[in-house]
């Protein structure tokens, strides 16, 4: 089932999530929908908040980037209870995007290797260390269940540039290609 998306703005996007256990109610069928709902918004990764949860949970497939970046074949996961233990390297910058600010696309820092800590949905423990789009992609998702958003790592001078473009999210004031819940006009748009 496809669950709307929460836009920028929702308070839900800005609370730390909370550890779940493997008795979560109904999480085999939570994951399955955000599976679905993650591949029909065409994205690479999707956090439990984006969804109104503020659970530790987010699913990413980086296929996507494997044409041009070969650590990503392959590299589709179920993160529960994630935490960043440790990152190494130097700052890289890449163009993110977000299903919960659609249509703007920005130029983010961030370490190139990770070290994180997790549950798949199987309940495995996982430590383990990251590198390139992956650990790009799972920082993203990461800042998700620590109630960040990828634009709160921009300058102030570009989020002032984009004070428009993101009331107008806000306030639903878009076009997008799949139903999104809207702050401002407290009800779901297609």
């Amino acid at each position: 089932m496809f669950l709307p998306i929460v836009a920028y703005g929702h308070p839900t996007l800005k609370k730390m999530s909370k550890d779940i256990d493997k008795d979560y109610p109904g999480l085999d069928e939570l994951i399955a929908s955000m599976w679905e709902s993650m591949y029909e918004s065409n994205g690479v990764g999707l956090a439990a908040p984006q969804i109104n949860l503020n659970i530790r949970l987010f699913v990413i497939d980086a296929d996507p980037f494997k044409e041009e970046y070969p650590e990503a074949a392959g590299q589709k996961k179920v993160i529960i209870n994630a935490h960043i233990v440790e990152e190494e390297g130097e700052e890289w910058s890449f163009q993110e995007g977000c299903l919960s600010v659609p249509d703007i696309h920005e130029e983010v820092m961030r370490k190139p290797r990770i070290r994180i800590q997790y549950y798949d949905e199987n309940w495995e423990y996982h430590d383990e260390w990251v590198d390139g789009i992956v650990a790009r992609i799972m920082q993203h998702e990461y800042d998700h269940i620590d109630g960040k958003i990828f634009i709160e790592r921009l300058s102030a001078m570009r989020k002032m540039l984009l004070k428009r473009k993101l009331a107008d999210i806000t306030e639903g004031k878009i076009e997008v290609g799949y139903r999104m819940i809207f702050p401002k006009t407290k009800g779901k748009k297609r």
